[in-house]
């Protein structure tokens, strides 16, 4: 959605900063001085191609002269302010755009306020499709289409009053830390600066940045492997496959792809791979644990099993992987595959293969060596949390080892009665002390509650403690076939087809607005139905030439 209704002004930060009382404006002073010379870090990052990760930078850094910047732009580029369209009205500003962050959005919309108290709410995002990240892997056996689970953030908000801007966060600084606490007056709780240079004023923030790819861990996994937990990484892994299925199409040699880690992702990713290429290649699953799934309810697990049998992956268990290297780096080394042999040169195979290297993490096993045209990773993740204004120490969020914001019971963050973190942003932990997983689930159910919290607070009213209910755990294992363990029965776990209709319901059900779920359930339906008559003719068929 255009930010028609919204212009954008220039504005003198350092004199914004010392009218709302920020110490320090003096420092500001002497930094925009020196980056009065334009620096467009939109176009930066873009021409760069470098990620959302790394797009979070301190304005310190701005200041010094680099010889890209310098290229990209000699003109000076001045400082923006976001206007809101009524400045007496609360401004909520909502960082991400994935479940936590668009469902809080909607729940706010859909709540009753006094016409003096609604708020205005801004949905800031790096990409301008909301993605519902279960049902990626139906993208890669063809199941649905990327609009059913990847609509545009201008078509959900089409009918609301939320404003949607296309952006990445660089910097945020916190204003609540001066005094100011959870009444209705709209004085300022702090700000927020984009890549952009857009700078956005807010009375109330919520974080919601879900979390990145880690993949600096492991030697050669940035290089080499693929992510898959975005609609990008989605596309490149389907285009990768397509790529390798033309490449190996009427030949006897096998696609071979290497999936790290057996979560629920990589499981769910083995599966549907597996069933994807089927004679034409070979899957291998490494993990850490002696067995998939560990924290998953043992229905779950043991459909999963028989399944990845089924399909004759290989699980690799109490590994590690130790590094990844591309074939051709290691020409002319002794570096024998599993199988004991060496591994073929680079014209051979007439396309680069990958060779990775694991470690036994358990005794009694060996170190291997394994060949892959495709590398799949799934473990590690991180929040991409925002820094803070350069020296401004001593009111920092209140962040744990893995980059989340710590949260009371409320999912306020400590320290700052004015922002709201929930998702993978958030590091809430239950009765025994635990961080809350980073799944759907949670997210959904905190959007709920802090869309509330935000109504309570805005009105003076009590703030809700926020329980998680756990509901079930549910997991695709390909095209009709999936496994569901609802909480609520113990022992009962749903698979194959009915697990498969029951997980699509539940998620058709959940999807961010009535008129896209209307879209995609008559899509679903309708696929469903060319599916059955074409099952139906290829039945027909196979009984009348048998006869």
């Amino acid at each position: 959605m255009a930010l028609a209704a919204s212009a954008l002004m220039p504005l003198n930060l350092v004199k914004f900063y010392a009218c709302k009382g920020i110490p320090n404006a003096n420092r500001w002073n002497k930094v925009s001085s020196r980056t009065s010379h334009s620096i467009n870090f939109s176009l930066l990052f873009e021409k760069r191609g470098i990620g959302f990760r790394n797009g979070i930078v301190a304005v310190a850094a701005a200041a010094s002269p680099s010889p890209v910047n310098e290229d990209i732009s000699q003109k000076e580029t001045p400082q923006r302010i976001y206007t809101w369209p009524d400045n007496k009205k609360p401004k909520v500003c909502i960082l991400g755009g994935g479940f936590g962050g668009l469902y809080t959005a909607l729940r706010l919309e859909s709540l009753i306020w006094a016409d003096d108290k609604k708020p205005q709410v801004l949905l800031v995002d790096q990409s301008e499709r909301f993605v519902f990240k279960p049902l990626l892997y139906e993208l890669l056996s063809g199941e649905v289409d990327a609009w059913e689970i990847a609509p545009r953030f201008s078509e959900l908000l089409a009918n609301t009053g939320i404003q949607f801007l296309r952006d990445r966060v660089k910097m945020l600084h916190p204003a609540d830390h001066l005094g100011m606490n959870g009444s209705t007056g709209s004085c300022s709780g702090g700000t927020v600066v984009l890549e952009s240079g857009l700078l956005i004023e807010y009375d109330w923030l919520v974080l919601s940045l879900g979390s990145e790819a880690k993949l600096d861990t492991v030697p050669g996994a940035a290089e080499f492997a693929f992510p898959f937990s975005t609609l990008e990484d989605a596309c490149k892994v389907d285009n990768k496959l397509k790529e390798l299925e033309r490449r190996k199409f009427g030949k006897d040699s096998l696609i071979r792809v290497a999936v790290v880690g057996c979560g629920y992702s990589g499981v769910e990713l083995a599966a549907t791979v597996s069933e994807r290429l089927q004679d034409r290649g070979l899957v291998q699953a490494i993990n850490v644990n002696t067995t998939i799934l560990p924290t998953a309810p043992p229905g779950n697990r043991e459909a999963a099993l028989k399944v990845l049998s089924s399909r004759k992956v290989q699980l690799l268990l109490g590994y590690f992987v130790r590094c990844i290297r591309k074939e051709s780096d290691l020409e002319g080394s002794a570096m024998p595959t599993e199988a004991g042999v060496f591994p073929k040169t680079l014209a051979e195979h007439g396309s680069e293969k990958y060779i990775l290297e694991l470690q036994p993490a358990e005794r009694g096993l060996q170190s291997q060596i394994l060949e892959a045209d495709l590398v799949l990773w799934t473990v590690g993740s991180q929040p991409p949390l925002p820094q803070l204004e350069p020296y401004d120490k001593t009111h920092e969020l209140p962040l744990n080892g893995r980059g989340q914001a710590e949260t009371d019971e409320t999912l306020r963050v400590k320290g700052h009665p004015r922002i709201f973190a929930l998702g993978d942003s958030s590091a809430l932990r239950d009765m025994n002390g635990r961080i809350l997983p980073a799944t759907a689930q949670v997210a959904f159910q905190q959007a709920d509650f802090t869309g509330w919290n935000l109504w309570a607070a805005i009105n003076d009213r009590p703030l809700l403690p926020f329980r998680f209910q756990n509901l079930g755990e549910m997991m695709t294992l390909g095209r009709n076939d999936a496994a569901l363990s609802p909480s609520f029965i113990e022992g009962l776990t749903l698979e194959g087809p009915v697990g498969h209709a029951a997980r699509k319901i539940a998620y058709l059900i959940r999807l961010p607005t009535d008129e896209h779920r209307l879209k995609v359930g008559i899509s679903w339906l309708t696929k469903s139905a060319v599916d059955s008559v074409a099952s139906i003719q290829s039945t027909l068929s196979k009984v009348l030439s048998g006869s």
